[in-house]
């Protein structure tokens, strides 16, 4: 995929939505009652492209600050979901040690990787900070782990939803309608090539989690390190 072109596509997308008035909003965001829940392998940001993104989202809150924004603790990078979020899911319906086992035996082989964040993009729901591997690692291991689980019988969704191909994070999502709609775009629009910086994936996450990866909600299962000397962490 060219992620860059794919990328611009969902701008050009949303901003034509956005000048009439079609902004899509979640009303399970503030839900008490929302039980969906699943297990997804994820990767985290740096600390500085995470205060990158902190300083973008301030800029926006100002403007519209009724809308959901990714606390620093939340963002993240979707590897792969391996369970998308249902109701009532709950880690009594699986082994999860199956599912650590399997994940270790893939991503063993592999090294880091890097990633690069630059510039946003969005949707008619959300906004979202755009990430580029720098090479192709991240591909190798999701279809590592897609083979892997798609040929076993544990549960999973895999690709269910989507094939996952993208590096992005998202960061805003819309709750209600908008007050400064047309300021809220040109204030994106300036963030449209901002560098929030290039970081290492060393390791990665393997969380039960909501709709969201909220903290409150969120369970960490393992982790796993990537490179040569992974084997020593395992």
């Amino acid at each position: 995929m060219n992620l860059e072109a794919h990328y611009q596509q969902m701008w050009l997308a949303a901003n034509e939505g956005f000048a009439k008035g079609l902004f899509e909003y979640d009303p399970l965001i503030d839900s008490p009652v929302d039980t969906r829940r699943g297990i997804t392998l994820i990767a985290r940001p740096s600390a500085e492209s995470k205060q990158q993104i902190h300083t973008m989202l301030d800029a926006l809150f100002l403007l519209e600050p009724q809308q959901y924004y990714y606390p620093l603790t939340d963002i993240h990078l979707t590897v792969l979901s391996i369970i998308s979020c249902y109701e009532g899911f709950s880690l009594s319906a699986i082994h999860p040690q199956e599912y650590i086992d399997r994940i270790r035996e893939v991503v063993k082989k592999y090294a880091g990787f890097r990633v690069r964040f630059s510039g946003i993009t969005a949707s008619a729901s959300c906004v979202l900070v755009q990430g580029f591997p720098m090479d192709d690692t991240l591909a190798a291991i999701r279809n590592d782990l897609r083979t892997t689980f798609k040929t076993s019988s544990l549960q999973h969704s895999i690709d269910k939803r989507y094939s996952i191909q993208t590096a992005h994070s998202t960061v805003i999502r819309f709750r209600v309608p908008l007050v400064q709609p047309v300021a809220f775009v040109e204030r994106l629009q300036a963030f449209y090539a901002h560098d929030f910086g290039t970081f290492d994936v060393n390791m990665l996450e393997l969380v039960f989690n909501d709709w969201y990866q909220r903290s409150e909600n969120f369970l960490l299962l393992e982790s796993f390190f990537l490179g040569v000397n992974a084997n020593q962490f395992t």
